[in-house]
């Protein structure tokens, strides 16, 4: 039991704890260097994206939804989960651990689909403006509107959801997940299927990472 928390057990180890079992090291150490690897290397992927050209889908949900900006609202959401996060993440190592993990796996999969389903995004787009998200593409002012299949703003929202043990925690992240899920088809940033996706796919993507890589 040197290793990372265990719930099951009823009892929670501190970081000078988590930190002298070497199996939590080692996944840790690597699961944060993949991680930055793969932020490092978004900007490229993202610019190649923007590039190309994809199809337009008829997507009948968005037809009846007239577009609106709630870019600042969903900055908000997404900004406040992420600095729940860190609490948690502060007072738990084995929070942090299965997010990092679970965030490299969802990561992946994400730039793999998003690879392979060459898409141009709905009508009626408003571009959806994250001055922070933005530095992932590249730089402020720079923002991707064909990183669609699926969608990143929901998956990462009910990723953390899956991963957060406190009751009262997750049902707060879950109603912001299904929050901004909401309100980026009511922006037209993302088509209807992108955001069904985003939930059923990270949901197989964290129970997979849980049992392989046993966090």
């Amino acid at each position: 039991m040197n290793n990372v928390t265990s719930y099951a057990y009823g009892k929670s180890y501190g970081w000078p704890e988590a930190w002298q079992g070497r199996v939590f090291r080692t996944k840790l150490i690597t699961a944060f260097l993949l991680f930055l690897g793969l932020l490092i290397f978004l900007p490229s992927f993202f610019a190649f994206i923007q590039k190309r050209e994809g199809v337009v889908l008829n997507d009948w949900l968005l037809q009846y939804l007239p577009a609106h900006d709630f870019s600042i609202l969903i900055f908000i959401i997404i900004w406040s989960v992420f600095l729940l996060v860190i609490v948690r993440s502060i007072q738990d190592p084995a929070v942090f651990l299965t997010l990092i993990v679970c965030s490299v796996v969802l990561l992946l999969a994400r730039m793999s689909t998003i690879y392979f389903f060459a898409l141009n995004p709905p009508e009626g787009l408003i571009v959806l403006k994250d001055p922070l998200t933005s530095l992932t593409y590249g730089g402020r002012g720079i923002f991707i509107t064909k990183d669609l299949f699926f969608s990143g703003h929901t998956s990462n929202l009910f990723l953390v959801y899956l991963c957060l043990p406190k009751k009262n925690d997750k049902r707060f992240v879950l109603l912001c997940a299904l929050t901004v899920a909401i309100l980026v088809l009511v922006q037209h940033v993302h088509y209807s299927m992108d955001v069904a996706a985003a939930f059923l796919i990270t949901f197989f993507l964290v129970k997979f990472s849980r049992k392989i890589f046993k966090v």
